[in-house]
């Protein structure tokens, strides 16, 4: 956020010295460059992290504010899943919305594969992306229908607010295929009931609105699909959490694979 130039004379005017009230003009026509080029400077930086340049856009929550809470949660969790997980995490599939951005953070990661499934249309893509996309690492799929990949093709399976925006007709197909993939077990990033806002932008991307659902929800729809909690997973997540000081602001869930 910017702020507003202190003026020196009106700060200091009370004092009843004449210093700074004699350079007032002067300090009138600096100003305006001042300006251009501190716009400047921050044009470049803008254009420099648009075209993929630097890596810090990667590791920022999401491409915009507010959007796609879990996928950035994601980003923040890995340390986290690394310990709760450990070899699991050296093949990994994440799905979801801003897959490169994930994908891109994964292979940073030491002995880590990654892929990604971006469940909509890309329409924004960066340079970055468009990368990973030629070179089928991430690919855009509709996970509504059953993913193009052999049984337990990856270690983990990560998925992060794509869940958010199917139908229970759609789900009772979708969490049993992604288990399928999944040889070490499903790890499942959801939004909280408080954090639900529909946005037109959402509906004529995804065809709905966003539905988050409670965590009591999830655990009666697994039970309901015959999928289990990985319980050995949770629970070196959740110490790995308390140690490391890591609070989610997603629901985390951690499924076992189908046998």
């Amino acid at each position: 956020m910017s702020r507003r130039p202190v003026n020196p004379s009106r700060r200091f005017g009370d004092s009843g010295g004449g210093l700074f009230s004699s350079s007032k003009s002067r300090s009138s026509s600096i100003l305006p460059i001042g300006l251009v080029v501190l716009g400047g400077l921050f044009f470049i930086v803008y254009m420099h992290k648009g075209s993929g340049g630097s890596g810090g856009h990667l590791d920022s929550v999401s491409r915009i504010e507010g959007d796609y809470l879990c996928s950035g949660e994601v980003q923040q969790a890995i340390p986290i899943l690394q310990k709760a997980y450990g070899d699991s995490m050296h093949k990994v599939l994440h799905v979801g919305p801003d897959s490169c951005f994930v994908v891109s953070k994964l292979l940073r990661q030491e002995e880590t594969e990654a892929w990604g499934i971006e469940p909509y249309d890309i329409e924004d893509a960066d340079s970055n992306c468009k990368a990973l996309i030629r070179r089928g690492s991430v690919r855009v799929a509709d996970i509504k229908f059953p993913l193009p990949y052999r049984p337990k093709s990856f270690s983990l399976v990560v998925v992060s607010d794509a869940l958010d925006y199917l139908s229970p007709r759609y789900l009772n197909k979708t969490l049993p295929d992604l288990a399928r993939v999944s040889a070490d077990g499903i790890a499942i990033f959801t939004g909280f009931p408080t954090q639900q806002k529909a946005k037109v932008a959402d509906v004529s991307k995804f065809g709905r609105a966003a539905k988050m659902r409670s965590s009591s929800w999830w655990t009666k729809f697994f039970a309901q699909i015959n999928l289990e909690e990985n319980e050995s997973a949770s629970k070196k997540f959740e110490q790995a959490s308390t140690k490391g000081s890591y609070e989610p602001k997603c629901q985390i869930f951690h499924l076992k694979s189908l046998p």
